[in-house]
């Protein structure tokens, strides 16, 4: 899906582009979800596992997201560096077309800018513009505090928890917890 690019300023001042990825941005893109990935223990994989993706799977990535009409992308840049990425997948069976999944990632140093608010109004609002889709779902991982703020600011509620979903690397087992947002 094509998105119209917005600038828009962050809490500190700077400016930050919303905009679709593009091939162009593909080495950018899997730098960004390494770092983000050894920032944080509540992103689904470490930065090793993205090891072997290749860039021509990156751009493949984002080509796919880019003409699938039930994906949606968007990426922030601040300074010409990726600061956060965002995405919405929308779901296209009879039964369950009413529903969409989103996911967002942001580096450790844009947090408290007002990135992720933003990002998520966009893909609330590309949800509202979809025929038919009355709910937007996402996921998060226990003890992550800040992303479950932002997410209840945003609307959406706990709906329910996969017990032991995620186990970490020195063994210890953290909940999963489902989030609904109706529109």
């Amino acid at each position: 899906m094509v998105f119209k690019e917005i600038t828009f300023a962050l809490k500190d001042g700077r400016q930050a582009l919303l905009r679709n990825p593009c091939e162009d941005d593909a080495e950018k893109m899997l730098q960004f979800i390494v770092k983000a990935s050894g920032e944080t223990d509540y992103l689904m994989k470490y930065p090793e596992e993205w090891t072997d993706f290749t860039l021509e799977q990156e751009k493949s990535f984002i080509r796919k997201k880019c003409l699938d009409k039930n994906e949606f992308m968007i990426v922030c840049f601040v300074n010409g560096r990726i600061a956060g990425n965002c995405e919405i997948s929308f779901r296209s069976g009879l039964k369950d077309r009413h529903r969409a999944s989103v996911g967002i990632a942001i580096l450790q140093e844009y947090w408290s800018l007002g990135i992720g608010t933003r990002m998520f109004e966009e893909m609330i609002q590309t949800a509202k513009k979809r025929d038919g889709v009355r709910q937007i779902e996402l996921v998060f991982i226990e003890g992550n505090s800040r992303a479950r703020g932002l997410y209840e600011k945003m609307g959406f509620r706990i709906t329910g928890v996969k017990p032991d979903a995620i186990q970490r690397k020195d063994g210890t087992f953290v909940n999963e917890y489902m989030m609904l947002k109706r529109l």
